[in-house]
């Protein structure tokens, strides 16, 4: 969906024409009870299909990138599957929160489907021992029993995608490296920087939030993180933020002053990162390799973009608005 026709959904006041809007670029799409969740359910579900069928014709490096970038959705069904568990959901309640099509192309769908059986914390917990979840889950789960507090939790799953996305890669050509490393940078960076936003609107104990930081700087190396995680509120903290991005010639023309006014300020500060991004790579049709791993990212960073920060916002601004027609 081009700009043009993004723009187009702002002029939208219905659920059903918006649906029927985006449909010929989401062709797959099957919508019952038109909830906010529903929606944002289908729209990912075509987004891994989407991830799906490139994983299937790419190269084999990028195959295994691909394969890394899925465990995010991963764990988002694992923290799903553990919300569920503790709010006392049944397990059809719990498959039908999850993505199961993200297990099929990480082949282990048959995991999945015993995780979801699991009825309790405890279960779980053995269930996850011998798996690279053991230690994420064991810490997180320690912390909710004595706080009632999931933000620990996640925060270590969290993690441990951050940690694997950075990892050593080996065999990547030049192209790939430089692609797959800027990438890496950039989404550590705003994870760390969402992780202390997030920390310091909740007031999460400092020094447990240090322990979530992921060392992979793009612009901001671990010691400006560690300043930012001092300070005492979102005002300082986006003041000492605004600072660090203004010293960085390359990010001069295109940043804007993030503050606690703005609706979404991490959204849109990860809109000035993903800019950077396409910026210091752009399409070369006549360079074969270069242009097909620069289609792929392309296609895997702007339509997640689509669906997060404009599709979804959308949708919330109907269902808002219907709401407080029929109050």
């Amino acid at each position: 969906m081009n700009s043009e026709i993004l723009e187009g959904l702002e002029k939208i006041d219905n659920i059903q024409e918006l649906i029927n809007f985006i449909t010929p670029y989401y062709p797959d799409i099957k919508i019952k009870d038109y909830t906010i969740e529903e929606i944002e359910k289908e729209l990912y579900k075509i987004y891994i299909k989407l991830v799906g069928r490139i994983l299937s014709y790419s190269p084999l490096n990028i195959r295994y990138f691909l394969k890394d970038f899925l465990l995010k959705y991963e764990i988002i069904n694992i923290q799903q599957i553990i919300l569920g568990t503790i709010v006392g959901m049944n397990l059809e309640e719990k498959r039908n929160n999850i993505n199961l099509l993200v297990q099929k192309y990480l082949d282990n769908t048959e995991f999945f489907e015993n995780l979801i059986k699991m009825t309790n914390l405890e279960e779980i917990q053995l269930f996850l021992r011998n798996t690279k979840y053991n230690a994420p889950f064991r810490e997180g789960i320690l912390y909710f029993k004595n706080t009632n507090e999931i933000f620990v939790l996640d925060s270590f799953l969290d993690q441990l995608y951050f940690k694997n996305l950075v990892k050593k890669r080996r065999y990547l050509n030049k192209i790939e490296n430089a692609m797959i490393s800027l990438y890496s940078k950039y989404q550590t960076e705003m994870y760390n920087i969402n992780l202390i936003y997030r920390g310091i609107l909740n007031n999460i104990d400092r020094y447990l939030l240090t322990q979530f930081i992921v060392k992979n700087s793009l612009f901001l190396n671990y010691e400006m993180m560690i300043s930012l995680v001092k300070q005492e509120n979102l005002d300082s903290f986006f003041n000492l933020l605004n600072q660090y991005l203004r010293k960085n010639m390359e990010l001069r023309h295109i940043i804007i002053n993030f503050n606690t006014d703005m609706e979404y300020p991490i959204r849109e500060l990860e809109k000035v990162y993903q800019k950077f991004f396409f910026k210091k790579f752009k399409l070369e049709v006549g360079n074969i390799d270069y242009s097909t791993i620069y289609r792929i990212f392309e296609l895997v960073i702007k339509k997640e973009k689509e669906i997060r920060f404009v599709i979804i916002p959308n949708v919330i601004r109907i269902v808002h608005k219907k709401y407080k027609m029929l109050k």
